[in-house]
């Protein structure tokens, strides 16, 4: 069953922004099975996905994104789906339309339990997780997840399992200089290359070290500054990603920001502000590795393959920020081996996609 949802889920096209189809077949598939399908919309994007299965005790979210990035030009592979020997290969197939159909495959074998050896499930595949996670967002906000007591995510973790993530800042940084004429720079103050100086000495922050997420990091995405005819700059602008951990907040920041450049005596005037963005700012999270959920989670993985599965935690963020920072609940995360995520020839492992369908249903028993 897994191996036929990724088939069709690859052969839909669903770069973010794209979801409808996508958010259609799944519906439909799961009407089709007898389960209660509810659709939420999400403004401008496919429909969030939602299937309720009651049970007893334990209510457990199943969580995916319908999503891709959009199609790069260099693939050698079809990027509709393409099978040889244990890879297939296609658009999402890793990232995350494998994990996608791993959970789809074990809603509906747990489904085939009575009542009372499972837990209650709710199923749901959201839209814009490349983007700016609008399809998470909006079902944490609608409130259709308050009595939950775990997030599952089946992300592409190489069958690792990912027990937090660091948190994320998009920073935009505007330098004011003066104007003269480029001929008597000296009469000026150069916003390009005062703003230079900052974004090319962000390496000599120090930044804070959490025990499991390890530290944070710069990186300037973007810059842009020029000159009116035969004239010194006085504007510049640069877009900066900063990943934080637990204990950094955005006061922290910015100050770390206007500390540098006063270090550097940078001489336009600095403007440190938030870029500007749809939903909340991602923020870290860490689940506890001594934890019931993860405790038994271990134990299931080892009942099945002979090992506790290997604990890492995420360099980088996705939905599960939102589930781990803002729903609160502790929120796994373990998907399938694969490779070339956001890139050409994306794989993924299909023995691998089969394990983590059988791995979730049963630890969704052990839950009952």
């Amino acid at each position: 069953m897994e191996l036929e949802l990724l088939r069709s889920l690859v052969s839909i096209p669903s770069p973010f922004g794209e979801e409808n189809e996508i958010s259609r077949f799944i519906a439909s598939f799961l009407e089709e099975h007898g389960f209660e399908v509810e659709l939420l919309p999400v403004e401008g994007f496919g429909d969030d996905v939602i299937a309720y299965l009651p049970g007893m005790g334990y209510t457990v979210v199943l969580n995916g994104h319908m999503d891709t990035v959009n199609l790069s030009r260099d693939w050698t592979r079809n990027p509709w789906g393409e099978l040889e020997g244990d890879r297939f290969y296609g658009l999402g197939s890793a990232d995350m339309k494998a994990g996608l159909a791993a959970l789809m495959a074990a809603f509906l074998e747990i489904a085939e339990l009575p009542k009372s050896e499972r837990p209650n499930v709710i199923f749901t595949a959201v839209s814009d997780e490349e983007g700016y996670s609008r399809g998470t967002w909006r079902l944490i906000e609608s409130g259709k997840l308050g009595d939950v007591d775990l997030v599952l995510i089946a992300e592409p973790t190489n069958e690792k399992l990912m027990l937090g993530a660091r948190g994320r800042f998009v920073i935009q940084v505007e330098a004011f200089g003066r104007k003269a004429h480029a001929a008597r720079p000296e009469l000026g103050i150069n916003a390009v290359e005062e703003l230079g100086k900052l974004v090319g000495n962000l390496s000599r922050i120090r930044m804070k070290n959490h025990r499991k997420l390890g530290e944070g990091s710069y990186c300037t995405l973007h810059f842009e500054g020029n000159a009116d005819g035969l004239s010194v700059p006085d504007y510049a602008k640069a877009i900066i990603d900063r990943h934080i951990v637990i204990g950094e907040d955005w006061e922290d920041v910015k100050g770390q920001l206007l500390r540098l450049a006063e270090k550097l005596r940078v001489k336009a005037e600095l403007r440190v502000e938030r870029f500007p963005r749809p939903t909340p700012e991602m923020l870290p999270y860490t689940v506890r590795e001594n934890g019931r959920f993860v405790n038994l989670f271990r134990q299931v993985h080892a009942s099945l393959f002979g090992t506790e599965p290997k604990i890492t935690y995420g360099k980088s963020v996705g939905d599960f920020n939102y589930f781990g920072a803002y729903l609160r609940r502790p929120t796994l995360v373990y998907g399938p081996i694969g490779g070339n995520w956001h890139s050409s020839d994306e794989w993924v492992s299909l023995e691998s996609v089969k394990r983590v369908k059988k791995l979730y249903v049963e630890f969704l028993k052990a839950l009952a």
